[in-house]
Order: structure tokens, then C-alpha cells, then sequence
């Protein structure tokens, strides 16, 4: 899928997606505090995990025939990307206080 798109297309797309994240970023640093990256931080993770999580459904042969679903697959592979790079901050923390 996003290998199919024209230039202009996917810096629209990232363009679009980055301008959720921050706003999303947002709200999740309030939630989350000392557990998250900060408002960009968390930004970049969930962009960066909105692509990757639909360019690893591409990869392993999942062809989206509505956009819906490849914004599902992409909100998914954001919040898994942010899920597990916060326990993984959690537990670096943990370790490092013990």
C-alpha cells in the first residue's frame, strides 16, 4: 500500500498522520507522565509505529482493500510500538534503581 502512493501522496500521508500524533502524544503524556516520551517523543514513536505496523502487514502479504483496515492495522502497530517501548523504559528504570 504505501509503496503504491506517488510522492506527494505519502508526505500528505506522514504529514496527516504526524499532526494526530502530536495531538494524541499529547494527551498520552498527560496520562502517562514519567512512563512516556514526553509529547514528542511519544509523537515520533506512534508515527514511526503507524508506518512500520503497515509496512510489516504489506510485507508478510496482507493487501488492504479498504483504507479502513489499513488504519486499523496501523493504529495497531502504533499502539503496540508504544506499549512496548514504554515497559521497555519501565524496565530499564526498574532495573536501574535496584
Amino acid at each position: 500500500m504505501l509503496s503504491s502512493l506517488d510522492t506527494s501522496s505519502l508526505v500528505f500521508a506522514i504529514a496527516i498522520v504526524a499532526i494526530l500524533s502530536l495531538m494524541l502524544g499529547m494527551a498520552l503524556d498527560g496520562l502517562m507522565q514519567d512512563d512516556g516520551f514526553g509529547p514528542f517523543g511519544n509523537m515520533i514513536v506512534i508515527t514511526a509505529g503507524f508506518f512500520l505496523g503497515i509496512f510489516a502487514a504489506n510485507r508478510w502479504g496482507i493487501r488492504f482493500g479498504a483504507l479502513e483496515i489499513a488504519v486499523a492495522t496501523g493504529l495497531g502497530g502504533a499502539f503496540l510500538a508504544l506499549l512496548l517501548l514504554s515497559l521497555a523504559k519501565a524496565g530499564i528504570e526498574r532495573a536501574m534503581r535496584s
